[in-house]
């Protein structure tokens, strides 16, 4: 069950698309963004959502409208922006960038098979997309990993970062279906964080009581309190009453895990 504060963020959330109907286009540059994740994204049985990618590749129209979406972000100035109308745009580039990638190199059975490009072998000896430089914004060219860990994590230094980008695999926090805006920020963010801390992707309670978490809270422990209480404390704070119960009673982590396998749907999805 959603905690209270989740679902108050859910509520907040649902009334958005009636109060957004009224605007055109024309008033609202993330219109062509949400219309593509209503076509793409969707639910599954398991809680993680999965991506139409086939379909996707499969639409010229879908593609020159995510590719037309990425230019024409690309040409605004988040550094005039409001922080959380900053935080927005900066969570929906990363986003579509990375569905782009994914599409450009589709099928593949991971993002990881995806390396980067034009740069020096990653010294950490990481696989992936991610150093790619991908696009220009206010004159600085940029690949996933300035926009997340160059970006946002030191500019809003908030752990709903995590939950904001998608990195197109099972392991990470679902793809939010609509784009975000900074007047529903604050509730979304609230929501997609007890979407995946309870779901066991996020923190299972082992049987001896110990806890298995997402690798994210290991590899970026420093957005979350920097030690096992500080995760701990996080989790407490989006979980669910049964699971924050028992979050009280355990602190301890036993492992962490995560799934690289790509979050496609299934095929006639």
């Amino acid at each position: 069950m959603p905690t209270r504060r989740a679902l108050v963020a859910l509520a907040a959330t649902a009334a958005l698309p009636a109060a957004a109907a009224p605007l055109r286009a024309a008033d609202d540059p993330d219109a062509a963004l949400d219309a593509l994740l209503r076509r793409h994204v969707l639910d599954h049985p398991d809680g993680v959502t999965r991506l139409r990618y086939a379909a996707w590749k499969g639409s010229a129209e879908d593609l020159a409208a995510l590719d037309a979406w990425i230019a024409g972000a690309a040409a605004r100035r988040p550094s005039a922006m409001p922080r959380d109308a900053a935080f927005a745009f900066w969570a929906n580039l990363y986003n579509a960038l990375t569905l782009k990638v994914v599409l450009d190199r589709y099928p593949v059975r991971s993002i990881r098979d995806i390396r980067s490009t034009g740069v020096p072998l990653d010294p950490k000896g990481w696989f992936g997309p991610w150093r790619t430089r991908l696009v220009t914004v206010e004159g600085r060219r940029m690949s996933l990993d300035d926009i997340e860990h160059e970006t946002m994590r030191p500019t809003f230094r908030d752990p709903r970062v995590h939950y904001a980008v998608n990195c197109a695999s099972i392991g990470c926090p679902n793809l939010w279906p609509r784009a975000w805006r900074a007047a529903t920020l604050e509730a979304e963010l609230d929501a997609a964080a007890a979407a995946f801390v309870n779901h066991p992707r996020g923190v299972t309670v082992l049987g001896d009581g110990r806890l298995r978490v997402s690798s994210i809270y290991a590899w970026f422990r420093e957005d979350f309190g920097g030690s096992e209480a500080g995760v701990v404390a996080h989790l407490r704070r989006h979980a669910a009453p049964a699971l924050a119960a028992r979050l009280t009673e355990r602190t301890a982590i036993a492992e962490d895990a995560y799934d690289w396998a790509l979050n496609d749907a299934p095929p006639g999805g």
